[in-house]
């Protein structure tokens, strides 16, 4: 061992003999499980549709015939089983806790499940949330799923460094929205996912615009859309474009996010279906 060594082995290149290999923080799933793909879903701020990416394309595998899941990791904000028309506790088992399932058969676990009232607040402390979205991958009984998505608060903060640390994720999906601004929040984004080396499958863009319901003309109500600059600076692909869409919103109120229409969002399942 040099004198000046610094004693951190993942950046040296020295073999010597103090060399010790990093320790892997990944938590186990529960022996119950059988999960081939997690798949983040992220955004670098809030109030751009991440949930409603995650629903429409955990309800989207569904149909291509994959068995999909959400892990709601948003646990100050659950919004996922009200889209899934999903109410009521979920129950458990020496072995573990149960998630509940929609009507299609997308597997659901949210603190919301867990809760006496939904309505309740969730009031805690940054390493409680972590610790609980943890406990919704070491502690579930999520059986056999082809396609896990993780629906994450925005920013980057202690859950996505507790998700990209704990579970072992395949890769994430980026939300954003057509503003100016996006840039520099998808570049915080990204270079999160970077620095802990996790894939980065693209890039999706909510509220892209709206179709005049008479003549099909697409109205940038937000303004021209950045979503393609901001994807060539980071050197990722545009997975997707969803358009403002009152019966979209209206799905989600009501519960049947599963029955959404349209192939706004093809080729990122295209994408998903080609990991290995």
């Amino acid at each position: 061992m040099s004198e000046s060594c610094s004693h951190n082995c993942e950046s040296c290149g020295q073999n010597c003999s103090e060399r010790t290999a990093p320790e892997s923080m990944l938590a186990p799933a529960n022996p119950n499980s059988n999960i081939r793909k997690v798949i983040a879903v992220v955004s670098g701020k809030g109030g751009v549709g991440k949930s409603l990416v995650t629903s429409m394309l955990a309800a989207l595998m569904q149909r291509r015939g994959h068995a999909a899941a959400i892990l709601d990791a948003d646990v100050t904000g659950p919004s996922i089983p009200k889209m899934f028309s999903i109410h009521g506790r979920a129950q458990g088992s020496e072995l573990g806790i149960l998630p509940r399932e929609s009507k299609f058969g997308t597997k659901v676990m949210s603190v919301n499940l867990l809760l006496e009232h939904e309505t309740d607040p969730v009031v805690w402390r940054g390493p409680i949330i972590a610790g609980t979205v943890t406990q919704f991958w070491t502690d579930v009984l999520w059986g056999d799923v082809d396609f896990m998505f993780v629906d994450m608060p925005p920013g980057t903060g202690d859950v996505p460094l507790t998700v990209f640390q704990s579970l072992p994720v395949d890769g994430i999906i980026v939300v954003t929205s057509p503003q100016e601004l996006v840039s520099m929040i998808v570049a915080k984004a990204v270079n999160m996912a970077r620095a802990m080396n996790i894939p980065i499958l693209g890039l999706v863009e909510n509220y892209s615009y709206l179709a005049c319901p008479d003549c099909g003309k697409r109205i940038s109500l937000f303004g021209e859309s950045s979503i393609d600059k901001a994807a060539r600076e980071a050197g990722v692909e545009v997975l997707a474009k969803l358009p403002l869409d009152p019966a979209l919103a209206r799905q989600c109120d009501q519960g049947v996010i599963e029955l959404f229409e349209g192939d706004f969002l093809d080729h990122a399942a295209d994408v998903l279906e080609r990991l290995k």
